[in-house]
């Protein structure tokens, strides 16, 4: 087997571990698994879309989009930059504890908080932002 074929069999691994996990946690809390919660938003937004201005997004919807976790920002001087080295600690703008900012492609589309499964980091949304506030952001 290929070096290539490989990457996507163990990408397709962890996609089914990641989906097994956040299953399985939604069925421990009542909540809604993220499958779920992604095929109502998709759904609403395209509603959303179509009834203003008879907009079609499934031409869209398998376009590949960056997602980010920003965990906070600093602004800091090239010298103290440059003197930077292993064990610095570099203080950010968010207190402990605070919701991490989701971004994809750049904007902000939802708040949560860092998780750990299966021993790998992931976030778990606590806020999203409505589909209809995204597009008028993207404007």
């Amino acid at each position: 087997m290929s070096e290539e074929a490989e990457q996507v069999v163990d990408q397709d691994a962890m996609a089914d571990e990641w989906a097994a996990a956040m299953e399985e946690q939604a069925d421990s809390d009542g909540t809604a698994s993220s499958d779920d919660i992604e095929k109502v938003e998709a759904q609403t937004l395209h509603n959303e879309v179509t009834s203003e201005g008879d907009v079609k997004l499934d031409v869209i919807l398998d376009i590949p989009v960056t997602i980010a976790m920003e965990i906070g920002r600093t602004r800091i001087s090239i010298r103290n930059l440059l003197q930077l080295n292993q064990g610095s600690v570099v203080e950010l703008d968010r207190l402990a504890g605070e919701p991490l900012d989701v971004l994809v492609n750049g904007t902000l589309v939802a708040h949560g908080e860092v998780v750990v499964v299966n021993e790998k980091f992931g976030i778990r949304l606590t806020d999203v932002i409505s589909p209809a506030e995204r597009i008028k952001n993207l404007k």
